[in-house]
């Protein structure tokens, strides 16, 4: 068996990674819908059957659990295939499939709490807001998860999010620094202008968005602190296997790169954040 990691593009590669690092005897099947990348901009339904059709891919090719490394399809798509589809599936196959996503870790990373904490609404004045922002695709800001879920946990954290409509399409198709430092600071200063001050932390909210985390630094003031999906997903993952021996992630330490677009070689972008070049097989 083998542990699925699933995105709509290359930008999962940056949990991918961090997780072949902190298990490297596990096998790793990663899958990049490209073809239809990316989901930011897409309705939900699509979003949901899209990110079904990838789950089904990676079962096929021998995962039982996936991991969506990709906030859009996690934010839009996990719980409802979570309730509806998945039940079905397992008794379908007779397998005990399993689908993960990674905003449940990095919400958790970012209150300090468990995410089966919930927090007494006690009405009380805030003295000392920490102020969180939350740069995202636009279906993920649409959706609100992040608000809601570290609102039911932190009273005196403030989020705001910002929407980056074609980062991550500029990410995926191998933009210039030059033009990802030119929107990226535009996004910062947006997000900025609407808080009234630069935030005290901040959640780059796609995954796309961690391959150029140093220009978010930069762009941000010196010293704020980032929350990191990929090390939040791996701590996540962890607790997760302790509590299920049951699960078989392998141990040959395989790796499969399949995309749903155009097989072969990634862009530049991609080989100079992983550290080595990456070839794609057909999905």
């Amino acid at each position: 068996m083998a542990i699925g990691v699933f995105d709509s593009g290359v930008g999962g590669l940056t949990v991918h990674h961090r997780l072949v690092e902190r298990f490297p005897e596990a096998d790793f099947v990663y899958l990049a819908d490209q073809a239809n990348a990316p989901y930011g901009g897409r309705p939900g339904e699509e979003i949901v059957e899209l990110t079904k059709a990838g789950c089904m891919r990676l079962v096929e090719a021998g995962c039982d659990l996936v991991v969506l490394a990709c906030n859009t399809a996690a934010a839009v798509a996990l719980r409802r295939l979570q309730q509806t589809w998945l039940p079905g599936y397992r008794r379908e196959i007779g397998r005990p499939v399993s689908v993960l996503g990674i905003i449940v870790p990095t919400i958790e990373a970012a209150t300090g709490l468990p995410w089966e904490h919930e927090a007494e609404r006690r009405g009380e004045k805030v003295e000392k807001l920490d102020v969180l922002g939350i740069f995202s695709t636009p279906a993920t800001t649409n959706s609100r998860v992040y608000e809601i879920e570290i609102d039911k946990r932190r009273q005196d954290v403030a989020v705001f999010s910002e929407p980056c409509p074609d980062l991550a399409r500029m990410i995926e198709q191998g933009a210039s620094r030059e033009e990802l430092t030119a929107v990226i600071t535009g996004h910062v200063t947006a997000l900025s202008k609407r808080i009234g001050r630069m935030p005290d932390r901040a959640i780059l909210g796609c995954t796309h968005y961690e391959i150029v985390a140093d220009i978010f630094r930069a762009a941000l003031p010196p010293g704020t602190p980032l929350i990191h999906q990929p090390d939040a997903t791996a701590d996540a993952l962890a607790r997760y296997l302790e509590r299920h021996p049951e699960l078989d992630a392998g141990s040959g330490g395989a790796r499969r790169f399949l995309t749903t677009g155009k097989a072969g070689p990634q862009n530049g972008l991609v080989e100079t954040f992983w550290g080595a070049p990456l070839e794609f097989e057909e999905a």
